[in-house]
């Protein structure tokens, strides 16, 4: 019988299980939502890392309310006397909450702590283990037995640097130096303060004394105005005096707004420099000027070789010449052989010992190590080239620095001198426009002179209050300065300089 020819059958795609397909659907939808999560910016904290766009801001998290600041610390009895601060109470507030003297101060303490470190080198470091084991082979090895062993005890380790030419001695020189830097940094810190504080504090005095001469200056272009205007009534002088007289009363009117705005400048310079806000309700009395312009004894020379030995800052960078050349030192010993001593002692005890055998036992070791660095590349070689090199830079920088020191007094040496020749001739400059704004002023007023004679003789006469009351805060700004210069300025402002009253305005040098 012949074979039966096949049907034809259409082809039909093999059935798909229903869980497979649902499989492939969810890892296909898992893909498409990790794609731009794992492809795109982290967020942080919540939110975008980014910005969606270049021209968008970006939204930052939320962030945890700030704990507030605590208050500015003051004297007790500040409140008594906060309208009536002086030099003293100024500068003491300033020390009390300026940041870098603190900051000063806790880098000296860093240093010290480290210097307490570093002389750790030259104890032995001694440490106490303590160790537990357990040991269980299952499946025993060729003819032996399956075994477990649990054991325990403590360990006492003791190593000791006895010699290593020169490296523990340079890391403890390195570290003295460091601490000695940062002590004369935090004196030169608080001297930079006090000068700050001084600086801010004679720049609102004068501001404030020259806002007072600026209200009497007014004041008489106002008397001017009545004067111009009465004489204008009876016939006496024409109109262009009344519009000169207005004149003059509208320029001393803005010359005095322009310094009621510098003094609320200057009034909260000199709160900032007390590291209290600018709004705080303190204000400083002007003294009289009654004191004579002093001149400075000591010569120029003497003050620079004072500065020398005195100036804080230049100390400290002679530490840090003293710091680097340690380090030389440190870094020779690493190609220089060493010697140490070491040892431990520990014991055993054993949990469920086979029969017979001991429950515990002792073990002792001591080591005598001799080390000697034989290659490493060379970089022991240049390691202690770039030690030399640096210690050469910071020799070079401390001698650029005494001479920047040299100039500083040498400038600030001769801008007394110049200041306290100011003092006197702009004295001298404002009692002659005085007696002459009072000659002006009764020739107007007897018909004689003419008004612009008057607003002359003002205008040089107001120009004079103010040189004067410039020299003489200035004066006392240079003074400050010098002391610091030369490195001897007090915490409480006062300078130990010994000074003269000047009556011929030159000094020997």
């Amino acid at each position: 019988m012949p074979d039966r020819m096949p049907t034809h059958q259409p082809d039909v795609p093999p059935r798909r299980r229903p869980g497979r397909r649902v499989l492939r659907r969810a890892t296909l939808a898992a893909g498409v939502v990790a794609l731009p999560l794992g492809c795109g910016t982290p967020g942080v904290r919540g939110v975008a890392g980014t910005a969606p766009a270049p021209n968008v801001l970006w939204t930052p998290p939320r962030q945890p309310a700030a704990p507030p600041a605590p208050p500015a610390e003051l004297p007790t009895d500040l409140a008594e006397r906060i309208a009536q601060l002086d030099l003293a109470d100024v500068i003491d507030i300033a020390l009390r909450n300026n940041t870098a003297t603190a900051a000063a101060w806790a880098d000296a303490r860093a240093a010290a702590a480290g210097y307490g470190a570093a002389k750790g080198q030259y104890y032995p470091t001694i440490a106490v283990n303590g160790t537990a084991t357990t040991i269980h082979r299952t499946v025993p090895a060729a003819g032996q037995q399956a075994v477990k062993q649990q054991f325990y005890g403590p360990a006492f380790t003791l190593s000791w640097l006895l010699f290593d030419f020169g490296g523990r001695s340079g890391s403890v020189g390195a570290a003295r130096a460091a601490l000695l830097a940062a002590d004369w940094t935090h004196n030169a810190t608080l001297q930079s303060v006090v000068l700050a504080v001084e600086q801010a504090y004679f720049q609102y005095l004068g501001t404030k004394a020259l806002l007072t001469a600026q209200q009497t200056t007014l004041q008489e272009a106002r008397t001017n105005l009545e004067a111009a205007s009465q004489r204008h009534k009876v016939g006496l002088s024409t109109i262009a005096d009344v519009l000169q007289a207005k004149t003059a009363l509208s320029q001393a009117q803005l010359v005095l707004e322009s310094t009621e705005g510098q003094l609320q400048t200057t009034r909260g310079a000199l709160a900032l420099s007390m590291g209290l806000p600018a709004n705080v309700p303190y204000d400083i009395a002007v003294l009289p000027d009654t004191t004579l312009p002093l001149g400075i004894i000591e010569g120029v020379d003497t003050l620079i070789a004072r500065a020398v030995h005195a100036r804080p800052d230049l100390a400290a960078q002679r530490e840090l010449v003293e710091q680097a050349r340690a380090r030389v030192s440190l870094a020779r010993s690493q190609a220089l052989p060493t010697l140490a001593v070491g040892g431990n002692a520990g014991q055993t005890y054993f949990i469920n010992p086979p029969p017979g055998s001991a429950t515990s036992g002792n073990s002792y070791t001591a080591t005598l190590t001799f080390s000697i660095p034989l290659f490493s590349g060379w970089s022991q070689i240049y390691n202690v080239k770039a030690a030399a090199a640096a210690a050469d830079a910071a020799a070079r920088r401390a001698r650029g620095f005494e001479q920047q020191v040299v100039y500083e007094v040498f400038n600030a040496y001769y801008a007394l001198r110049t200041t306290t020749q100011q003092v006197r001739t702009s004295r001298d400059l404002l009692a002659s426009a005085t007696e002459s704004e009072q000659v002006a002023l009764g020739r107007y007023k007897a018909g004689a002179g003419s008004l612009l004679d008057l607003l002359t003789a003002q205008a040089a006469l107001a120009s004079a209050r103010a040189q004067a009351i410039q020299a003489r805060f200035s004066w006392n700004t240079a003074l400050a300065q010098l002391a610091h210069d030369v490195g001897i300025l007090g915490l409480d402002g006062g300078s130990p300089l010994r000074l003269k009253p000047d009556t011929t305005g030159t000094e020997n040098k």
